[in-house]
């Protein structure tokens, strides 16, 4: 990045990420501003979820490192030399703590209620006192509409009710960027839309989140930039008005044309 650049929120640089003798990420490089919403496109297999589980050290790269707002990720580089020193676990969960992640399924415990499903995390990781936790839990809730639903548990609520408490639950850990792995993909099309509008307001808030997706309206929508990926590597990256209306390559032309009309945005609703 040039210097006179403000510092992103997130920057991945040479990320390489092997399983055995077959390479996942080759090379990754990726730049993520304040505020921004980083939509991540792609064939399944083409590395978009090991990319964020690298982001966040769910995965340790093979190769390459991981700003988050300035600091690297995982470890340090020290000595004139530069030598790549790991950092021990308590450092990297601390680190961790600062990401949120929205998986594609909610992992929302069975027993505890919609308020302590979302207290949870600020209690055992930040070490909130239970009332304090609860007051930030019920805060994030409202946040994603759904104040009335405190007390309930997770069998009492729709797929799409359960992946906005899994929202909840990332806000209420105050993160500086949420990561996003497919948050809509095991939902029934009937509650697609009501996860993908409470996205839309959480960019429209300046949140900074990396959304992997196959809504392609909503990422035409939303997203601040455009990343394709293909065989572990960016292929092609801009503003959504030049990858979705002239892209560059090839490989971009084709996999758009397979999803046209096979997506959809909240803001396309009735």
């Amino acid at each position: 990045m040039n210097a006179l650049d403000p510092l992103p929120m997130l920057l991945a640089e040479g990320l390489r990420k092997s399983f055995g003798a077959t390479e996942v990420l080759s090379g990754v490089d990726l730049v993520v501003p304040r505020s921004a919403t980083v939509v991540l496109i792609g064939a399944s297999g083409s590395g978009k979820t090991t990319l964020l589980r690298c982001l966040n050290h769910l995965e340790t790269p093979s190769a390459g490192v991981v700003w988050l707002d300035g600091e690297t990720l995982g470890g340090s580089y020290v000595g004139t030399a530069g030598a790549w020193v790991p950092a021990p676990e308590a450092q990297i969960s601390r680190q961790r703590a600062q990401i949120g992640f929205v998986f594609q399924r909610f992992n929302l415990f069975p027993h505890l209620s919609t308020l302590d499903n979302v207290a949870i995390g600020p209690r055992r990781v930040l070490g909130l006192g239970a009332a304090e936790a609860r007051e930030r839990a019920a805060r994030a809730l409202q946040r994603v509409h759904l104040g009335a639903h405190l007390h309930k548990r997770p069998s009492d609520l729709s797929g799409g009710q359960q992946q906005r408490v899994a929202i909840a639950r990332s806000l209420a850990m105050e993160p500086k960027v949420i990561l996003f792995d497919e948050p809509t993909s095991a939902l029934d099309p009937e509650l697609v839309n009501e996860v993908l509008e409470v996205m839309l307001e959480l960019a429209s808030t300046g949140m900074t989140m990396v959304v992997v997706t196959h809504e392609m309206s909503f990422a035409a929508d939303v997203g601040t930039q455009i990343v394709f990926m293909s065989g572990g590597r960016v292929c092609e990256a801009g503003p959504p008005e030049r990858i979705f209306h002239n892209p560059e390559r090839e490989e971009t032309r084709q996999f758009l044309r397979f999803f046209s009309g096979r997506s959809r945005s909240p803001r396309a609703s009735p």
